[in-house]
């Protein structure tokens, strides 16, 4: 019986252990789509920490149901936080970012992606290639990025896009992703090429 628990005990706490990262601090996640692209890669597993502090730029993982009306339960997002609580955006028909009327250079994507999906796809802030889904934009959040429209990120809110801004259904869309959905901010390993776009990318 003591030779049992002696190899039954290291087992428990190392279950729990694991469990307690998980629920309290680490959750791993795939990525889904070629929306972070390409500083975050289809089927890339990352992990999203519950503990770390949201920055402008930071990369989030965020529960999509209720934000997004597509969204399937309990689905999670990957997208980069452009907008804090309280920021004012202005994001410009040639993919210009303006946050509290400063300039933002985005160097974390190239010049194309920032264009890509504005001039192409949006005319009159709308997305011309989601049509369908124009209910989203009738929500009281609704955004008009993408021609000049000065928003306000509300308080206990954040406003996100993806990297790669043609293909991304992001906050364009489905407006601000409430704090209370978000899971945690995404962390890559140090040999990640990309680590310092994802990790903790400042203007």
């Amino acid at each position: 019986m003591k030779k049992t628990l002696q190899f039954l005990i290291p087992i428990a706490i190392g279950l729990l252990l694991a469990i307690g990262i998980r629920v309290f601090w680490l959750v791993p996640v795939s990525v889904d789509g070629t929306s972070m692209a390409p500083n975050l890669k289809n089927s890339q597993r990352i992990i999203a920490v519950k503990t770390a502090s949201i920055k402008r730029f930071s990369v989030i993982v965020f529960d999509a149901e209720g934000v997004d009306s597509n969204a399937a339960p309990k689905e999670n997002y990957v997208k980069r936080v452009i907008g804090l609580p309280g920021d004012t955006i202005r994001y410009t028909k040639t993919g210009k970012l303006y946050v509290n009327g400063k300039y933002q250079a985005q160097n974390f994507i190239s010049k194309y992606q920032q264009e890509a999906g504005t001039t192409s796809t949006f005319k009159n802030g709308f997305n011309l290639v989601t049509a369908a889904r124009q209910n989203d934009w009738s929500n009281k959040w609704s955004l008009a990025i993408g021609n000049n429209r000065i928003n306000k990120v509300p308080k206990g809110c954040y406003f996100v896009m993806g990297d790669h801004r043609s293909v991304s259904e992001d906050g364009r869309v489905y407006g601000f992703v409430p704090k209370s959905h978000v899971v945690g901010v995404v962390k890559v390993g140090f040999w990640n090429s990309k680590h310092k776009i994802i990790n903790n990318y400042s203007n």
